[in-house]
């Protein structure tokens, strides 16, 4: 079964360090992947190559069967999304023009959203707690209600492809867990494929169905996430004791 998003044999590197070395996998409709590593291993780096937005050291990605190097701008960002580490708002908007940027990829040259597009922006303003913000000015938004628009901006989008760096940050126990609920849910509907860099081990074993692991010095391992999720290999991926505590059926690592 083709993937919709495959690497092959892949290398990716940064400042004379490797990233990935010969990293071969695919992402599968209805999947959710967790990118977890130390901090500086190069897991923005990688997500940026999948994105399309630096090129690869080797290897190749392809999306849906087609090399992500030739596909065209505008048609690689109808169908990848990708949630950046830090927000930048150089101009005035308000929180609804800012999720309508969303459907940029969708729209001719020189056109305006319709009336189809501003229902997907309010819709996922609504799924993000923002329906009553709309007016509001990005410059005004808390560091957790900007980083929920910026997630409404990529529901808006409606990917098939979704990449998103550190999508928890600076939100609250309560926002975390909605947020990862919401972006599960709209893949299902969708058949769409997540891969994300998180930090909690705990949320990444609870939300995502598969794991990437990054080591440093090219190392990798990959796998469905009851596989790939031990002491050993944390302790290894963090260079920090780990102790395991099971709770009926659920596992919960905290370091030791």
């Amino acid at each position: 079964m083709r993937g919709m998003l495959e690497l092959r044999n892949l290398n990716v590197e940064i400042g004379g360090k490797s990233v990935c070395r010969s990293l071969s996998l695919a992402l599968r409709g209805g999947q959710h992947w967790a990118v977890l590593g130390s901090n500086g291993i190069g897991k923005t780096t990688l997500l940026h190559t999948l994105a399309g937005l630096r090129p690869a050291a080797g290897g190749e990605v392809l999306l849906q069967g087609e090399s992500l190097a030739a596909t065209q701008p505008r048609a690689r960002a109808r169908r990848i999304g990708v949630l950046f580490q830090d927000n930048e708002d150089p101009f005035p908007a308000t929180v609804m023009e800012t999720a309508l940027i969303g459907r940029h990829p969708h729209l001719a040259p020189l056109a305006w959203e319709s009336r189809e597009d501003t229902a997907l922006a309010t819709r996922a303003l609504e799924d993000v707690q923002l329906a009553g913000l709309s007016q509001r000015s990005v410059t005004t938004l808390s560091g957790g209600e900007r980083r929920r628009l910026a997630v409404a901006t990529l529901l808006t989008q409606d990917p098939q492809v979704w990449l998103l760096d550190e999508p928890l940050s600076h939100l609250d126990l309560h926002h975390q867990i909605t947020m990862l609920e919401l972006l599960r849910e709209r893949c299902q509907q969708n058949q769409g494929t997540a891969l994300m860099t998180l930090h909690d081990v705990n949320l990444a074993a609870r939300f995502c169905d598969h794991l990437l692991l990054l080591f440093g010095e090219g190392e990798t391992l990959h796998g469905v996430t009851e596989d790939v999720l031990c002491v050993g290999n944390l302790e290894r991926l963090y260079g920090h004791p780990i102790v395991c505590l099971t709770d009926g059926e659920r596992r919960v690592f905290l370091p030791a």
